[in-house]
């Protein structure tokens, strides 16, 4: 009897029929993933989503019918019983809400440029639980959406709110999450251990009541403790 652990069950949600097909060959070529179904339309999406119950949703932007964020909002978002892990997949050259998805619920993103195997690393990352947001990535949707990152919320209230949450290492190191570095890129910023910064991040969502890592981010921008012109 075999130990292996069952496949990855993927979602493709992309109106694009060319590019479908490519996400459908490169999965299904992983001997730890399962295609289990697509969908060209937001609508689909949800409907395919609550039917097939997939490990991890590939989710677009741009698609008819319904959106992929609003896609997103209903399948992760505050209302779903049991939130879907969703990585979307986009371009900044024409997609301006890769932010607004990350409030919907989304886990993670990656651009649709992304290496075969930074996509297949990137679902297997979503499939374990973990948040995707590439440094990189991260730093290129700061630099180019600094507006759409501003603050929803400066009252002091709220910054004061998450600053007495946390201790003063705590809100260093979500300040280099929401900068967009890696656990071993903070680590050497701040002369720790990359396991110790894997426990203040642990600590921070915790304490803050957030799912992942994206959903942190998130916050220190919605209340001004880092901004999009820092």
């Amino acid at each position: 009897m075999s130990d292996s652990p069952p496949p990855i069950r993927v979602l493709i949600c992309e109106d694009q029929a060319l590019v479908r097909a490519g996400y459908v060959t490169i999965f299904s070529a992983q001997p730890d993933m399962e295609v289990v179904g697509e969908a060209a339309d937001g609508r689909s999406a949800v409907e395919a989503a609550r039917r097939l119950r997939p490990d991890v949703i590939v989710m677009d932007i741009r698609m008819p019918v319904v959106d992929g964020i609003e896609a997103t909002r209903q399948l992760a978002g505050p209302d779903a019983t049991v939130p879907a892990k969703i990585l979307v997949v986009t371009t900044f050259n024409v997609d301006e809400y890769v932010y607004e998805a990350l409030r919907a619920g989304a886990s993670g993103f990656l651009l649709k440029d992304a290496p075969p195997a930074e996509l297949v690393n990137g679902v297997r990352t979503i499939a374990r639980g973990e948040a995707l947001l590439a440094p990189a990535v991260t730093r290129t949707l700061i630099g180019h959406y600094a507006e759409h990152l501003r603050p929803a919320d400066r009252s002091r209230s709220a910054r004061e709110d998450l600053v007495r949450a946390l201790t003063r290492r705590e809100l260093e190191v979500l300040e280099q999450i929401a900068a967009g570095l890696s656990n071993a890129e903070i680590a050497v910023k701040l002369s720790i251990a990359s396991e110790t910064v894997k426990t203040y991040v642990s600590r921070i969502l915790m304490k803050l009541h957030l799912r992942d890592r994206v959903q942190a981010v998130v916050l220190a921008y919605r209340v001004g403790l880092v901004s999009g012109t820092d």
